[in-house]
């Protein structure tokens, strides 16, 4: 743990040694690449999904390895900072990679197939309805600054350790059903997920200014006994920290309803050209199926729908044309 003044020298060249994280870092890293790598053999995968996730990587090590890192114990304003990275736009962005869907591909034909039916399955179907999935984003934080576990963590290595981990978890859970790029047990409108953006976004307003105007200083002991000489005193990094984690929160919806807008587009354009496959094959089939000399109908089929409805047609008198 970091006791020295932090300086804007230290800021940029203070680096630490997380292993947890690291070794999970690394070995999620390393099994994505495999599984590109084996995807690619028989097909292909896009590289802007690879670049997702290891951003998403380097932005969990940066967390947990940089001077955000370092001084997660010492100063409120750091641990917010990482709290909000964690729990937002690590997972946001490994979720982007869509890492169960190329873990899907990877597989052999029968275990693919297992996995499908797993991920169609009651339990994936319960984690992931939007009531459920929503809970994992909102109640993290509250629950860790109004109850003993942040001031646990401040204390305990392991638990110190375990944070990060839990925090990313917990946002692949909510960012998984809401992108809805890797398999999900049920589809939901994307308009579904843009309501409980905003829900998100209002949950997060309150908690940083209870945080920044409370009355109540969180881990006041804790902050109090490191007898800090320097930086802000704890009710001004708490101030700060509170204002860190809305401000970092409603920063990473940005990138989000961005994704949101452009998964809803595509569908759209998915939809528009089915749509129109379906009536060139209708129409295909119409003509296929008219008598050999028989008239083009063509002008008919360009009238107006309420023309050729039967019931609008006899209540303002335009029945279908003989």
């Amino acid at each position: 743990m970091a006791v020295e003044p932090l300086t804007w020298a230290r800021v940029f060249t203070t680096w630490i040694f997380a292993p947890l994280s690291v070794t999970l870092i690394v070995a999620a890293a390393a099994a994505y690449l495999m599984g590109v790598r084996r995807v690619r053999r028989v097909g292909e995968w896009p590289i802007g999904r690879t670049m997702w996730f290891l951003s998403g990587l380097a932005l969990w090590a940066i967390c947990v390895c940089s001077f955000i890192g370092a001084y997660e114990r010492v100063l409120f304003t750091a641990r917010a900072a990482q709290v909000a990275l964690e729990l937002t736009v690590v997972p946001l962005f490994l979720a982007l990679g869509a890492p169960v869907t190329l873990l899907v591909e990877a597989l052999p034909p029968r275990r693919r197939e297992r996995l499908r039916t797993a991920l169609r399955g009651r339990v994936s179907r319960a984690l992931m309805f939007p009531a459920v999935s929503t809970m994992m984003l909102i109640a993290p934080p509250w629950l860790l600054y109004f109850t003993p576990w942040y001031e646990s963590t401040l204390r305990s290595g392991v638990l110190n350790a375990l944070l990060p981990v839990t925090l990313v978890a917990f946002g692949l859970l909510y960012f998984w059903p809401r992108l809805q790029l890797d398999p999900v047990g049920r589809e939901y409108p994307h308009l579904v997920s843009m309501f409980i953006t905003f829900a998100e976004v209002i949950f997060d307003g309150a908690l940083g200014i209870i945080l920044m105007f409370g009355h109540r200083l969180i881990a006041e002991s804790y902050y109090v006994g490191l007898h800090r000489a320097w930086g802000p005193s704890p009710r001004q990094d708490q101030l700060w920290g509170g204002g860190a984690l809305w401000v970092l929160g409603d920063i990473a919806g940005l990138p989000f309803l961005a994704a949101l807008g452009v998964r809803m587009f595509r569908q759209d354009r998915r939809e528009q050209v089915e749509i129109d496959r379906r009536l060139d094959a209708e129409l295909a089939a119409q003509h296929a199926a008219r008598p050999a000399g028989e008239p083009d109908p063509g002008p008919e089929m360009m009238r107006p729908w309420w023309e050729t409805d039967p019931i609008l047609s006899k209540r303002y008198g335009r029945g279908p044309r003989g």
